[in-house]
């Protein structure tokens, strides 16, 4: 494969808000080109790359449960955020000439195809990026779990959680100066000391299957490409590490 990767297929699990860049709501053209051009530079290296998108930027379900709304249905909304999401991703790539496809968990056939693990499969096997949208397509699960789950189902090499920051910390950077930043992670380190870079869940179905969990900068030009190749700044969560 073109320059040594060490990971011939991924899973980008990103936030909803990654999309917003400087806005409060919704997308930013900008912010959306940015992450698409990461995408687009690891597909050319001959990785095989789907995602994983949130809807918090749309739709949060918890928010929704807080102002009244039943939980079920407050999820089932966050998942119709995840496709809007999914639809404008797709929309970005393929103006970047990337053949995308778009597997949603609840079936929406005049948009998007419904997800069938074998035609994911069959559709990366091909070289294409394939968003799933509709998280697990049941209520009270997180994107985080969703993403864990189609990393095993996808047989991915590794899970990598694009954030705003350059890995995992002990303490949000933002707010603490004197945060801790770690290179290496065991899963249940992040258990124990309760980090919420990922959700328990999530957590559990990875360590299950032996998918390593990269944490990196979204927002870093290249950094996604150098996690490809075991260069740049990222935290890396897996069994056995200390």
């Amino acid at each position: 494969m073109p320059k040594s990767t060490i990971y011939k297929r991924v899973l980008l699990k990103l936030s909803g808000e990654g999309l917003m860049g400087e806005q409060d709501f919704g997308f930013e053209p900008a912010a959306m080109g940015r992450i698409a051009s990461e995408v687009k530079a690891v597909c050319d290296m001959g990785v095989q790359v789907c995602l994983v998108i949130g809807g918090g930027n749309i739709f949060r379900g918890l928010k929704g449960v807080a102002s009244g709304l039943e939980r079920s249905s407050a999820d089932h909304m966050g998942m119709l955020a995840t496709v809007m999401n999914a639809l404008g991703v797709q929309s970005v790539l393929e103006k970047m000439d990337v053949a995308t496809r778009v597997l949603s968990a609840i079936p929406i056939t005049t948009m998007c195809e419904p997800y069938i693990r074998r035609r994911a499969l069959r559709h990366m096997e091909k070289g294409r990026v394939v968003i799933f949208a509709a998280g697990t397509g049941n209520p009270f699960f997180t994107t985080d779990t969703a993403a864990a789950l189609r990393a095993a189902e996808m047989n991915c090499d590794a899970l990598l959680k694009g954030t705003q920051v350059d890995g995992v910390y002990s303490d949000d950077p933002k707010l603490v100066v004197d945060a801790e930043r770690f290179d290496r992670l065991s899963y249940r380190d992040v258990l124990t000391h309760d980090l919420k870079v990922i959700d328990a869940s999530a957590i559990s179905l990875c360590r299950e299957n032996n998918i390593p969990i990269i944490v990196f900068s979204i927002h870093s030009t290249g950094a996604f490409a150098d996690v490809m190749t075991g260069k740049g700044k990222s935290t890396i969560i897996g069994e056995g590490e200390e």
